[in-house]
């Protein structure tokens, strides 16, 4: 149904779409958070390092055209050839006048190959003129729009320093919806407390938010973070390799076959990844989860309401 893969890939839509590899570069911006400026804290989220979720991309203080030219270098000898999505990745990237904004986005996509626009933001950082900017954007490029929600147990999106509600969350994919604007939401597997089916609840509902994409990240003990001192301190259970991958497989089921899969497990960084050491062998668990679904004989959607 998807090339090779038993689940609707990002690679494959892009492939789809493009009619070639599509290239993310990940851009830094410049950005804070209402999280960290004193907004809502000073301390972002509890599991958010330093450099935001930005350790992998393009060094901020480079303009966005030499940010762009050091990404394309450096993926050169991985993908040769293809299109470029602009990712606008590290803290959140709706976070300024729109007219800032229109600078950095214009920026991105005046540069050759260019040929669509990814922003990852906070659902509280939408206001009505960044709507009506990314909406213009949306007419001319291929946008898509990332919001962390990460899970929907109260007591979770408190300890984890989340600092917006469910409503927020659903108005702005509402919003987003009502101006032809791809979405994608974020979740988080292994946060201290919650048990599977407080997971397959979270994927429950972003399933029925209609959203066109999904990312799965692994919950990271990273040393510069706050979650370190606290998994220093109680030792909460991490999930092992075997049960991540039985977990995204049941939530693969749950999603309907045309939401968007961006992400199976984050990448951690290894000079500052503490925990799960197994998280670093990203192609171990994305071929194990290849094999639970041929064990199962199952695919994305195989469970989904209305799939």
């Amino acid at each position: 149904m998807w090339g090779d893969k038993r689940y609707h890939s990002l690679d494959w839509e892009l492939r789809k779409t493009f009619g070639s590899k599509g290239i993310k570069l990940s851009l830094d911006g410049g950005f804070t958070c209402p999280n960290r400026d004193g907004t809502l804290g000073t301390k972002g989220c509890i599991f958010c390092g330093q450099k935001g979720a930005g350790d992998f991309a393009a060094q901020r203080s480079l303009s966005i055209q030499a940010q762009i030219a050091q990404q394309k270098k450096l993926l050169s000898a991985k993908w040769p050839q293809g299109k470029f999505i602009a990712y606008f990745q590290n803290f959140t990237n709706t976070y300024a006048s729109p007219n800032h904004l229109h600078q950095l986005y214009g920026q991105a996509l005046a540069a050759r190959d260019m040929v669509g626009l990814a922003v990852a933001t906070r659902p509280d950082c939408l206001p009505q003129g960044v709507l009506d900017l990314l909406e213009c954007y949306a007419a001319k490029t291929y946008l898509w729009v990332e919001l962390g929600l990460q899970t929907i147990k109260p007591s979770s999106a408190a300890f984890i320093r989340r600092g917006f509600d469910l409503q927020c969350l659903r108005r702005a994919v509402e919003e987003l919806h009502a101006r032809k604007i791809r979405v994608v939401v974020h979740l988080i597997f292994g946060l201290p407390g919650e048990s599977n089916e407080d997971q397959l609840a979270s994927v429950r509902f972003v399933a029925g938010l209609g959203v066109w994409g999904v990312k799965f990240h692994m919950l990271h003990i990273q040393k510069d973070t706050d979650l370190y001192s606290y998994y220093r301190e109680t030792g909460f259970p991490l999930l092992t390799r075997d049960a991540y991958i039985d977990l995204v497989c049941d939530a693969l089921e749950l999603l309907p076959p045309a939401v968007v899969i961006h992400r199976l497990t984050g990448d951690g960084n290894k000079m500052l990844l503490h925990e799960p050491k197994w998280s670093l062998h990203k192609l171990r668990v994305l071929s194990g989860i290849d094999q639970e679904l041929r064990l199962r004989g199952s695919v994305q959607g195989a469970k989904a309401l209305n799939a």
